[in-house]
């Protein structure tokens, strides 16, 4: 069995990147941009106010109770101008400073009367003045490449006027799940049968992703539908996911079936949960395979799929961060293999460990909010210091 680290580094080395597409910055939320988005202008591009007030001269202001005339008037979207001598400007929020204004003297600071107004304070240069560029100068990189774009990073690129934006195409998944025993919910549950729970997670965490995602369903154990499921997941795909199928029972055709129509790279990690992890190409496509067990099945996908799906989307940093947290139970069990248990955070700054970490009871995965890793060989005791990894990270 590969180690962790080893398994990981060698799926991620075989994560080439999408071709690129250019798309309306409207329409390019989550999406991975592939050239940096460089600022033709400042921002903003002239000096305006940060409130509603006065434009003045800070040299006709030399003390409280200076009255002055007020010579015009600035709303927002309009440019003034150049200030009078000896006069001030009626100005609002976000407008241009006119040219000779030094300063902003707000409105709460100032009593108006018809077309004069007396200043109660003695404003400093600069003040309530936003300069230009004070955001973003011109030629200024105002988000990188290989970013996935937030919201915030969307009105960052619209602020500098770009209208559109060069990004990595998305990636197509193809996506099955192996097992006679599994049924769709709303069927009736036969003895033996099981509902198919993985279908329902993995779909939500390609969608997360922003994968475009061909189910193509459930597959009976059978060794040729498997194959020719195969067959037709790489004719249009990017990227090929089963659940299921991968141990070494005689009902478990998803290996024979991958080496008959492709090959395997990687087979099995020394990983709890999530040991029969397979990793090769179908057709010249990449292939992944996840196991049945469905904690196993979102571990693993989390913990490899996740990181190969974004370098191929065009992320360059795909590791998650680690957080350093006290462990509020005893782990007196090492294993061979390298753990990662459910565990929540809790209002005492330390973690609870869900009761049952069989890899086959979900509920510990829906009430955990991240994974413990602990290396192999390891046992601990409540108070001991742990290594943390948060869903929200893994998750986003």
């Amino acid at each position: 069995m590969l180690q962790v680290e080893e398994a990981l580094a060698r799926m991620v080395g075989h994560a080439e990147p999408l071709g690129v597409e250019t798309v309306p910055t409207l329409h390019a939320h989550r999406r991975v941009l592939a050239t940096d988005v460089v600022s033709a202008i400042a921002v903003p591009p002239l000096a305006n106010s940060q409130m509603d007030g006065y434009a003045v001269r800070t040299l006709d202001v030399p003390a409280r109770g200076t009255t002055l005339r007020v010579s015009q008037r600035i709303p927002a979207g309009h440019v003034g101008t150049p200030l009078e001598p000896g006069t001030a400007a009626r100005i609002f929020t976000g407008a241009p400073v006119p040219p000779g204004a030094d300063a902003i003297v707000m409105q709460e600071g100032c009593t108006a009367d018809g077309d004069r107004v007396t200043l109660n304070e003695v404003p400093e240069r600069g003040a309530w003045i936003r300069p230009a560029g004070m955001d973003v100068e011109a030629g200024d990189v105002v988000v990188r490449a290989s970013t996935r774009l937030r919201p915030q990073d969307l009105g960052l690129i619209a602020s500098v006027g770009v209208a559109q934006v060069t990004v990595h195409r998305p990636l197509r998944v193809a996506v099955f799940f192996t097992g006679d025993e599994l049924a769709m919910p709303g069927e009736p549950l036969a003895p033996g049968r099981i509902y198919n729970s993985n279908r329902f997670v993995l779909r939500a965490l390609l969608e997360r992703l922003d994968c475009r995602v061909d189910d193509l369903g459930i597959v009976p154990d059978d060794r040729t539908r498997t194959r020719d499921t195969f067959v037709k997941a790489s004719a249009a795909a990017d990227l090929i996911i089963t659940s299921g199928g991968v141990s070494v029972g005689e009902e478990d055709h998803v290996k024979p079936a991958v080496e008959s129509e492709g090959a395997l790279d990687m087979w099995q990690v020394a990983m709890k949960p999530g040991k029969p992890l397979a990793f090769g190409h179908v057709r010249n496509v990449p292939f992944i395979g996840l196991p049945g067990n469905p904690v196993s099945s979102f571990v693993t996908f989390l913990l490899f799929a996740r990181p190969f799906i974004l370098r191929r989307q065009g992320v360059l940093d795909v590791d998650y961060p680690v957080t350093t947290l006290r462990a509020d139970f005893d782990w007196p069990r090492a294993d061979k293999r390298r753990e990662f248990l459910r565990v929540r955070r809790n209002e005492r700054g330390g973690v609870d460990l869900f009761p049952v970490q069989n890899s086959a009871v979900l509920t510990s995965a829906a009430w955990a909010d991240g994974l413990l890793d602990i290396p192999s060989g390891t046992t601990f005791t409540s108070g001991d210091n742990v290594r943390y990894v948060s869903f929200a990270d893994l998750l986003g």
